[in-house]
């Protein structure tokens, strides 16, 4: 984990030194036939990919995958008046909702670039003081209230950012309203400054008496979706066999 924060990838290394051989041939065999055409092009080896062989067509698991999928699907079929969102991942869930409706986003760090259907808003959810309140009926919060209060992304550190945050998106929602709120789960614990990874019973005791619970769906250790699950003491005393997955649970503001 410290080499990734370095930006090295310790896993990616075999993968890319054996692929180098094979990467050199077929510069050589390229070569050799550009030497021989009719029109001749300029080739360096400035950008070699020496791993992409052996990857499969592309990523379709995992945590991000199949939260943004299934909640902006959830988001279509349910057409709410207003939708907001609040730090989710600006190219994955919210360019999905983005390309059927409009969703303002509320997020503590700026957007430089205009984006067709998204109203922008640098906002600060831990704050004590917001001004949008009953202001939706649809709010959505995909793996970001774990970081509240961490200092990651430039937030103040408070050990209860988290319970600020979530009394906040309890304000911004309309009575009757939808919360679509996804966080890793496991064995409750703090991996700073990364995220928080939180117990399923702890999640459901932060929303008792202010939200019913919806539906609950969890993303896997290995990256695989659970659709529509019923939670009972077992299934939550184990965090549905996660140590770190992702539990999103559609809520019902009460």
């Amino acid at each position: 984990m410290w080499s990734c924060a370095f930006g090295i990838d310790a896993s990616k290394f075999p993968r890319a030194f054996k692929g180098l051989p094979i990467v050199f041939k077929e510069y050589n065999a390229l070569k050799r036939q550009n030497a021989v055409s009719a029109h001749k092009y300029k080739i360096g080896l400035t950008m070699p990919c020496l791993d992409d062989k052996s990857a499969p067509a592309g990523t379709a698991s995992g945590h991000y995958f199949h939260q943004d999928l299934l909640v902006a699907r959830k988001i279509y079929r349910r057409q709410p008046l207003k939708h907001v969102d609040v730090g989710s991942r600006i190219d994955g869930f919210v360019a999905h909702v983005a390309t059927f409706r409009i969703i303002e986003v509320f997020d503590i760090r700026p957007l430089h670039t205009a984006i067709e259907n998204v109203i922008f808003r640098t906002c600060d959810i831990t704050s004590p003081e917001i001004d949008f309140v009953n202001y939706s009926d649809s709010v959505s919060c995909l793996h970001a209230l774990e970081h509240f209060g961490l200092g990651r992304y430039g937030d103040s550190i408070d050990i209860n950012g988290h319970l600020q945050g979530l009394n906040n998106l309890h304000r911004i929602l309309q009575k009757n309203g939808i919360l679509y709120l996804s966080v890793p789960i496991g064995p409750d614990r703090i991996d700073f400054n990364a995220h928080r990874v939180f117990g399923i019973k702890t999640v459901l005791d932060m929303v008792r008496d202010r939200f019913q619970l919806e539906e609950f769906s969890y993303v896997d250790d290995r990256g695989d979706l659970h659709e529509n699950i019923t939670l009972n003491s077992d299934n939550i005393a184990d965090n549905c066999g996660c140590y770190y997955g992702c539990g999103i649970f559609e809520l019902r503001k009460a």
